[in-house]
């Protein structure tokens, strides 16, 4: 029943901040998916007899890799896969079920925020014991392992009906089909105050959560309208669609632009939100005000005393670097930690797990907290909720209050998607060439106090992650951060990070990209983003 296959190395397989995203067709080659995972479970040491965690967002090519995970986990000697039903498992849930389960660890297929569909993106990560994503050790084995596999181990089980609960033995392994909600809504209910929600919502309040036919949407059906008593309808794109209903699921400005637009309009609801592609990204927009990810993190962490979960006070606070500095003051003022990451999830388990971290996020709107390992994006929804029921206010006097005692950040990413990427690594190259003669010299009539290549030393483990972003820091406390990010399938993605900081509340409440112009313009001179690039402007402003 178990084969042993004969096979050959890719040698494309090195995982990102988040997992292998390749195309579709990349992981439809023969035994691409077979390596990878094999690759995986060659780098784990004493998985004989342990619980392995499975489930993805529901994207084309969901099912058919679910069950070759399943024969190649009976294969390799695993007791029991776990896989959420339908194959539906969103990433924070997945982070959960590892954890409750005391599991080994898990494999979530997903490209996360990236669209879906025959010739759109894949993707597969391990998660650790933990929940969170492999640390790079463990990415950096498999990726070595991929590099000279020579056979992947597989069992002739036939197909596992994934859409019925219960447990079944496949093989000699257990295979248990769980309900994809039940346990994180019920985690989700010993952190926030479900009597003051639903007393919220049947007071009126008004809510749109769009789900972007990505996972989150059977448990926004079942947390917000079910449990909470929010009107039929508040949940809205909620069946998860293989290609995600042919629409990007990235939860930014420009890929849910309807839901802004109905927030600005004249007959808006209270609340508006979104989550992404695997559920740990999250939008948030009040009637008349979109809240920028690094302001929500920042209004969070200064309000989750309100919510039961987090009533004794944060151990800490963790940014990625890129993400503006607003956080950095709640930190402050709060009398905690705060920690400046890399970019990627990863980094900041090492905190949590630590209990030096309760709170993290990342200026790429994912948010969340020590009750997983991973960002979650209705966590962070149902946290602002929790806040509003709590404030008796709307969003907007929240943030208004918020600036008033901290001051504002004016904050934009500027990303140039799928530059060619000989040309993005030409134009970090030459910036990091001239990062030595930067400081002293005036842009756009702006003195640059300071310019680094961003390197992390762990204060947990001591290790250290250099090239982690080009940062040129101006006198008075504006910055602009340059990076290539490795969650694309084609190309590179240049994103540039602006930000300004206005203490003064008269100057609060600008447009911001009327706010940020002249440090815009800067980074076009510092970089030459036009020149190296071709781009007059970015694909994508959030």
């Amino acid at each position: 029943m178990i084969r042993t296959v004969a096979t050959t190395p890719y040698n494309d397989q090195k995982p990102g901040t988040s997992g292998l995203r390749k195309k579709v067709p990349v992981f439809q080659q023969p035994n691409y998916a077979e390596n990878f995972i094999q690759s995986v479970f060659d780098s784990l040491e004493g998985l004989a007899g342990k619980t392995l965690v499975v489930g993805g967002d529901g994207r084309f090519y969901n099912r058919e890799v679910i069950q070759k995970v399943i024969a190649m986990a009976v294969a390799n000697g695993f007791g029991r896969v776990v896989v959420g039903q339908g194959g539906i498992l969103s990433t924070p849930a997945a982070s959960n079920l590892i954890r409750k389960r005391k599991a080994f660890g898990g494999l979530i297929l997903s490209a996360s925020h990236n669209p879906g569909g025959p010739h759109e993106d894949f993707g597969i990560k391990y998660n650790a014991e933990n929940g969170g994503p492999a640390p790079e050790k463990m990415t950096d084995a498999v990726y070595a392992r991929s590099k000279v596999i020579s056979a992947y181990k597989i069992a002739d089980v036939g197909a596992v009906d994934l859409d019925k609960l219960g447990t079944f033995e496949v093989g000699g392994m257990k295979v248990e089909v769980v309900d994809p909600v039940a346990d994180y809504a019920e985690l989700m209910e010993t952190l926030f105050d479900f009597d003051a929600l639903r007393a919220l919502f049947k007071s009126g309040f008004r809510m749109r959560f769009d789900a972007m036919h990505a996972v989150t949407g059977p448990y926004a059906k079942e947390i917000l309208e079910r449990r909470l008593g929010a009107a039929e309808g508040t949940a809205r794109n909620f069946v998860p669609l293989e290609d995600f209903g042919g629409h990007h699921p990235d939860p930014n400005l420009v890929h849910a632009k309807h839901l802004y637009d109905e927030m600005m309009g004249p007959n808006a609801p209270d609340f508006g939100a979104a989550s992404d592609g695997d559920g740990d990204r999250n939008l948030i927009i009040g009637r008349g005000i979109f809240i920028t990810p690094s302001d929500s993190l920042a209004m969070l962490a200064a309000n989750a005393h309100l919510a039961p979960g987090y009533r004794s006070g944060l151990k800490g606070i963790a940014r990625s670097m890129p993400t503006s500095g607003a956080a950095d003051r709640v930190a402050e003022k709060l009398g905690i930690g705060i920690y400046e990451t890399p970019t990627g999830w990863k980094f900041f388990g090492n905190l949590l797990d630590a209990g030096m971290a309760t709170i993290c996020g990342e200026e790429s709107a994912g948010t969340g907290s020590d009750h997983v390992r991973e960002k979650d994006g209705l966590w962070a929804v149902l946290l602002w909720l929790n806040i509003l029921a709590v404030r008796g206010e709307s969003a907007k006097d929240i943030v208004a209050k918020h600036w008033a005692t901290y001051g504002q950040n004016y904050y934009s990413r500027h990303d140039y998607e799928e530059v060619e990427t000989d040309k993005a690594n030409a134009l970090v190259d030459e910036l990091r060439g001239k990062l030595a003669s930067l400081p002293g010299t005036t842009v756009q009539g702006m003195k640059i106090a300071s310019a680094d290549d961003f390197a992390y030393n762990d204060p947990v483990d001591g290790s250290v992650s250099k090239n982690q972003g080009i940062r040129v820091l101006f006198e008075g406390g504006s910055r602009v951060v340059f990076r290539l990010s490795g969650t694309g399938t084609s190309g590179a993605t240049l994103r540039v990070y602006i930000e300004r900081y206005e203490p003064d509340p008269a100057g609060h409440g600008q447009d911001t990209q009327a706010a940020l112009a002249d440090l815009i313009k800067a980074a076009d001179d510092i970089a030459g983003i036009r020149s190296h690039t071709g781009r007059d402007k970015p694909s994508v402003i959030t």
